[in-house]
């Protein structure tokens, strides 16, 4: 008996472990091989479009410095292409910027015309309801996403699937 509570306060401790481990997001690169650029007519807002933002995924502006710069700026700035009064702006040609809060974040590139070409980009993070655990049937193993170029390497992506295989193998240790 003794020995099953220790297995299982293993197993809590471990799931509370993992779930703060994998509190780190993904890693996605703007406009994937290509950068951030006007070359090649990147569809940024289909890129976005194809992603699930979450808090702490980290954004990567790749680009020529000498040719482009990264913009953070507000909704009205945005769709206007006006980057005369930016929240921040980049320009190293290798810009990493986490995305700490919900909702939307607007960068274009303050290059004259090159807003107005596209390079631009909406990057969405929804605020999603808690999971609230059910433990009247075990959990299904999660589907693993396929890889995409841009996010990060397999080994991180499975990191944010840890919770809910430990959460299934401690629902099958408490009623095995």
């Amino acid at each position: 008996m003794r020995m099953r509570m220790a297995a299982e306060g293993v197993c809590l401790i471990v799931v509370v472990l993992g779930w703060f481990g994998v509190s780190k997001g993904e890693v996605y690169k703007v406009g994937d091989s290509a950068g951030w650029t006007t070359i090649g007519n990147i569809d940024y807002k289909l890129w976005s479009a194809t992603k699930t933002f979450q808090l702490g995924d980290v954004i990567v502006f790749e680009y020529n410095p000498q040719f482009h710069n990264v913009m953070q700026v507000v909704h009205s700035e945005y769709k206007a292409c006006n980057a005369s009064s930016p929240i921040s702006t980049h320009t190293t040609g290798n810009d990493s910027i986490a995305i700490n809060t919900h909702g939307h974040h607007f960068f274009v590139c303050g290059v004259p015309g090159h807003c107005q070409s596209g390079q631009k980009l909406d990057i969405n993070v929804l605020r999603s309801p808690s999971p609230t655990p059910s433990f009247s049937a075990p959990l299904p193993p999660p589907a693993v996403p396929s890889p995409s170029p841009s996010a990060a390497p397999p080994c991180l992506q499975l990191r944010r699937l840890l919770p809910n295989f430990l959460l299934f193998y401690l629902l099958i240790t408490l009623f095995a």
